[in-house]
């Protein structure tokens, strides 16, 4: 009875640690909150949602996550030291602009501060730009200066419309992240210049850099130029026959992000 008892209390402190261990990922909802009305008229937020099954939604980005054994999370409030200390990864994506919220909440030094603080202990930041036209730089790129990178107002891959995909394509050689994925689809993103300990993770045809990292103290941050793993570019809405995959390069950023968090 007692060597049962001792294996039944190893089995709940094993799973009580497995769960303790589980990495978590949170998702900004302050920098970024649009909303829109529904049939009823009411209004209710939307754009790159963990719940959001829409094609402008994170719901099949968020399910890798969890398929790697993260547990999702969201913030709605300003980052702060205390509110960032139990994610291991944290995703800024789009931050507003007046055009996309009359009153948008912006990137300020107090932000800035914890958010930094925040990766110098050993979180993963993660920035998702998108086109100068589409997003809110002037702040963002404090943020991003402070790891020694800097979203451009030059757009890349511009895609005119679904008969010239292919405009949008980047294909992936030896890439040490994108280790599956062979050819991509990324339409109308910024370009992301590097300094300092910054480096280029991904460039496009053009040479410009898409995809940028950099170590911050015992944290990481990486950069990227669009929001592109949204639901309709998971290949929710991508021609089979072209050849994408950004699926696959979904999960092979998954499994990056996983392993800067273990540092």
């Amino acid at each position: 009875m007692k060597l049962l008892f001792r294996f039944c209390l190893l089995g709940l402190l094993t799973g009580s640690s497995l769960v303790a261990g589980a990495q978590t990922v949170t998702l900004d909802y302050f920098f970024n909150r649009e909303t829109r009305k529904d049939k009823q008229g009411k209004e209710i937020r939307f754009h790159y949602l963990w719940s959001e099954q829409a094609m402008s939604g994170f719901s099949i980005f968020g399910n890798i996550f969890k398929k790697e054994g993260f547990k999702l999370d969201s913030l709605e409030t300003a980052p702060t030291l205390a509110n960032l200390k139990g994610s291991d990864v944290y995703l800024i994506v789009d931050p507003d602009r007046p055009k996309e919220n009359p009153k948008p909440n912006y990137i300020e030094a107090d932000h800035i501060a914890a958010i930094s603080a925040w990766v110098k202990q050993g979180g993963v930041l993660v920035m998702f730009a998108n086109d100068s036209a589409n997003v809110e730089l002037p702040h963002f790129n404090k943020l991003a200066n402070v790891f020694g990178m800097h979203f451009t107002n030059e757009m890349q891959n511009h895609v005119i419309d679904d008969a010239h995909f292919e405009d949008g394509a980047i294909v992936i050689k030896n890439n040490p992240v994108f280790k599956t994925a062979k050819k991509i689809f990324m339409k109308d993103v910024c370009s992301i210049e590097t300094k300092n300990a910054a480096k280029p993770v991904l460039k496009n045809a053009a040479g410009a850099t898409v995809i940028a990292t950099a170590n911050f103290g015992k944290g990481s941050v990486v950069a990227i130029a669009d929001p592109w793993l949204y639901d309709e570019y998971v290949n929710g809405r991508l021609p089979k026959e072209m050849g994408f995959e950004n699926d696959k390069a979904a999960q092979d950023l998954v499994l990056w992000l996983k392993s800067l968090a273990k540092k």
